[in-house]
């Protein structure tokens, strides 16, 4: 795996089957996909609402604003392929001091083939040589698909939980980098 990050300039990570990047503008559609295949089990507020939102137009200007940094969602792109598949990154975390989140999302049509293990290890491996220390993630009870490749990744469960009885209880995960 390699990784380029430089401030200011955009993230490129690579392993053998994927690129992780910053998303393209035509992309939207990808976006607007995972919004529309999220289990219903989801918060309403991370599935399309009852007028359609968030658009590919609303989707696309998001792209267009998304400043690069040291920390954010990229596109993971099948290299063979050459077709965005879903998104793995960092996120302004919940953890102690703000710590990063691991976070990631596939289109269905490309689950159980490995893709969210490569592309967190490869974000686990831009994380610590950006100089963290620690990651978190979070992921529901009920998500034991994500559960595992959290699991796969080095992640352990703590005693922290947030108990939400329409959507089910979110787990906090922690990994030492």
């Amino acid at each position: 795996m390699t990784a380029a990050a430089t401030p200011g300039r955009d993230v490129v990570l690579e392993t053998g089957r994927l690129l992780l990047r910053p998303w393209r503008v035509a992309e939207a559609v990808v976006q607007r996909e995972l919004w529309a295949e999220r289990d219903p089990r989801v918060p309403p507020h991370r599935r399309i609402d009852a007028d359609g939102r968030p658009t590919i137009a609303e989707l696309e200007d998001s792209i267009r604003t998304d400043q690069p940094s040291s920390i954010g969602l990229l596109a993971v792109e099948r290299k063979a392929a050459r077709d965005v598949i879903g998104y793995c990154g960092l996120i302004r975390g919940r953890g102690p001091e703000g710590e990063p989140e691991l976070a990631f999302e596939l289109l269905r049509r490309v689950w159980s083939q490995g893709y969210a293990t490569e592309a967190s290890l490869a974000v686990l491996d831009w994380a610590r040589s950006s100089g963290y220390e620690r990651l978190w993630a979070t992921v529901r009870e009920w998500n034991t698909a994500s559960r595992r490749v959290l699991a796969k990744v080095g992640f352990t469960e703590t005693d922290r939980k947030e108990v939400d009885a329409v959507h089910g209880t979110t787990l906090f995960v922690t990994r030492l980098l």
